[in-house]
């Protein structure tokens, strides 16, 4: 891992199954930030910006690629918690699909409530109700993006 001494960080995207790939390549773009998105073999996807890693299709080989290449203070957007804990412990920054971050004051809360819930979910054989992603989600999403990128980021490491 690779400590950044000018303003410049990355962001890196696990794109299996996480539904703002497009529009956090829409808003680096817009702002000059690289985007590294990692994928399966099996996710179609191209962009004519971000660099494009794939890997192959095992359990958590994303993850695994993303935590073993982050540098200091690259953010990555994931809804795996057990990835986000490993960025965190590389003094990076996480924000899930919803827009919130992952935080080292909030991660243990996060974990926790993630292995609760999967206790439930084997004694009640069934797993919780999620609705429809919304376009309000989307924009929601966006909005915590742009606010993390201009006050987290940008201001802080100048």
């Amino acid at each position: 891992m690779n400590d950044k001494i000018d303003n410049q960080f990355t962001i890196w995207i696990d794109a299996d199954g996480c539904p703002v790939v497009n529009s956090t390549i829409n808003i680096a773009k817009q702002n000059s930030i690289p985007v590294i998105v990692v994928k399966n073999y099996s996710v179609q996807l191209k962009s004519d910006y971000a660099k494009i890693v794939t890997v192959d299709i095992a359990r958590d080989s994303a993850d695994y690629y993303i935590a073993n290449n982050i540098s200091t203070y690259d953010l990555v957007i994931t809804q795996d918690y057990g990835l986000a804990a490993m960025v965190l412990a590389k003094k990076g920054f996480c924000i899930n699909q919803n827009g919130k971050e992952i935080t080292p004051s909030n991660i243990d809360f996060i974990l926790d409530t993630r292995y609760h819930n999967k206790v439930s979910m084997m004694q009640n054989n069934r797993g919780p109700k999620h609705k429809k992603r919304s376009e309000n989600d989307n924009l929601i999403y966006e909005k915590s993006l742009t606010e993390f990128i201009n006050e987290r980021i940008l201001n802080k490491y100048k």
